[in-house]
């Protein structure tokens, strides 16, 4: 029975000093990646202290905080110059982030056309709210009652 013991005990032993060579040859293994682990560490630092590029945002999302969901609202890509729409129906998806849009196109601020039609690249990111143009909803009520109110004054 003691025999039995003294072998059961060899074995685990020697696994347990096999385990601490490996232990020992980690130690010496992390040991000589830490100077390039503290380079890559003062690498990302750097990195971290440049400003983020900002994640441009799609239709729907640049929408989503206006009145009424933009209905109304001018809507232009980034790169689109004296071009845009004048947003006059949406249907979103559930989620709100995706859906269709419907638009009157508008060039150097006047409409192209009476009709809307459908607006093409919703999803794409790069769109803009352009603040410069009023509603044309707004506009419309405001050119009749100015006369009138001329008028009133006379």
């Amino acid at each position: 029975m003691a025999t039995s013991l003294g072998t059961r005990a060899s074995p685990n032993q020697t696994l347990g000093l096999f385990r601490l060579s490996l232990n020992f040859l980690k130690s010496f293994s992390t040991s000589s990646a830490s100077p390039s682990a503290s380079a890559s560490a003062s690498a990302s630092a750097s990195a971290s202290r440049k400003p983020k590029r900002r994640k441009k945002k799609n239709l729907f999302e640049v929408v989503q905080f206006l009145p009424n969901w933009g209905i109304g609202y001018h809507m232009a890509k980034t790169h689109w110059t004296n071009v845009s729409y004048e947003i006059t129906k949406i249907n979103l998806y559930k989620d709100g982030k995706h859906g269709k849009a419907w638009g009157i196109a508008h060039k150097d601020g006047l409409p192209v056309a009476d009709a809307p039609k459908k607006i093409s690249g919703v999803h794409k990111r790069c769109w803009r709210y352009i603040p410069g143009l009023i509603k044309s909803i707004e506009n419309k009520p405001k050119s009749e009652n100015a006369p009138t109110a001329e008028v009133q004054a006379a």
